[in-house]
């Protein structure tokens, strides 16, 4: 709870200075979300995603060795059998793989079902074959087609877009036109850094990736409204103090909670991290950025934006009673 003294003789409580002035690295705040930003939109725009089996389609089949096993060697591999363009990435140790093969496509359903298991086939076969004193073990194959992938793409899209306009019609109705630009621009500032992360150090974009920039815009959004409720809080307090001191006032009330918050999920986002595989690291590694990222917005972006909001509408009417 805010502390307040006695209220003086006219009328207003008098505010205490917040132990932190968040506002004195405003600017440096400013220059490195545009800069952010505007890397990850450019390189979103040039590169593009790298996309999973969930979209681009294809065959995944994850390998298990009894022992260790060089990469290059199951790259090899793949080359001999005739699959130029399969990627193999390694998963923990050295005795793990990931084999992502190109999708195929015949001239119906059938016959893609036909190459497709033929495929299937000759790659786990001929990984008993040739590892055969490693002990190959075929732990998951799974296998999405060029035109599923490009379903699973534009739902994924549409599920995000739908998600975005409901939150900026609750929005709309939850905050008036001086708070609700901040708490808008935050959701698109979290979703295109995080984005742009995975754009230019070309980290895989699937089905999970976009579940985690859903949770991340859900955790940064109500983050970013119990700082805005506190500060409407402490307008009402401390009428007649200057906006931006409310505004630190406020930050400082929260902060604790904010720490507390962010600490206990970082905590549990790590914990999948490291103790699960798979889908799940992918995952926890998405939603950990998007901790970190959207308390940092919620900071130095919502707020920031809130203080421009209301100088600009107080100029406003100044001109207004200027040309009165």
């Amino acid at each position: 709870m805010a502390k307040t003294t006695n209220t003086p003789p006219g009328g207003k409580n008098k505010m205490e200075p917040g132990k932190y002035n968040f506002f004195k690295l405003g600017v440096p705040a400013a220059i490195l979300s545009v800069v952010l930003a505007l890397i990850a939109v450019m390189d979103i725009a040039r590169e593009g995603f790298d996309y999973g089996i969930d979209f681009a389609g294809g065959t995944e089949v994850q390998v298990q060795f009894d022992q260790s096993v060089e990469a290059g060697r199951v790259r090899q591999f793949t080359h001999d059998m005739g699959y130029d363009n399969a990627s193999v990435q390694a998963i923990g140790e050295e005795n793990e793989f990931l084999i992502r093969l190109e999708s195929v496509a015949g001239t119906t359903d059938k016959e893609t079902n036909e190459l497709l298991n033929a495929m299937i086939g000759k790659i786990t076969a001929g990984l008993g074959q040739s590892f055969t004193t490693e002990g190959a073990t075929i732990r998951r194959v799974d296998s999405v087609g060029p035109q599923i992938g490009e379903e699973l793409k534009r739902n994924g899209l549409l599920a995000v877009f739908y998600s975005l306009l409901m939150i900026l019609i609750y929005i709309g109705l939850r905050f008036d036109y001086k708070y609700a630009p901040g708490a808008v621009f935050c959701l698109f500032h979290d979703s295109v850094i995080v984005m742009g992360i995975f754009a230019v150090f070309d980290f895989e974009v699937n089905v999970q990736t976009l579940a985690a920039v859903l949770t991340i815009i859900g955790y940064s959004l109500n983050d970013t409204i119990v700082t805005f409720d506190r500060i409407r809080e402490n307008v009402l307090l401390y009428r007649g103090q200057p906006f931006k001191d409310v505004c630190n006032r406020a930050l400082n009330d929260v902060l604790s909670r904010t720490l507390l918050t962010s600490i206990t999920t970082l905590l549990a986002v790590m914990a999948m991290y490291f103790i699960a595989g798979g889908v799940i690291k992918d995952f926890a590694f998405t939603l950990g950025l998007g901790v970190i990222i959207g308390t940092y917005s919620s900071i130095y972006v919502a707020t920031p934006l809130v203080i421009f909001a209301d100088r600009f509408t107080a100029e406003h009417k100044r001109l207004e009673i200027a040309n009165a």
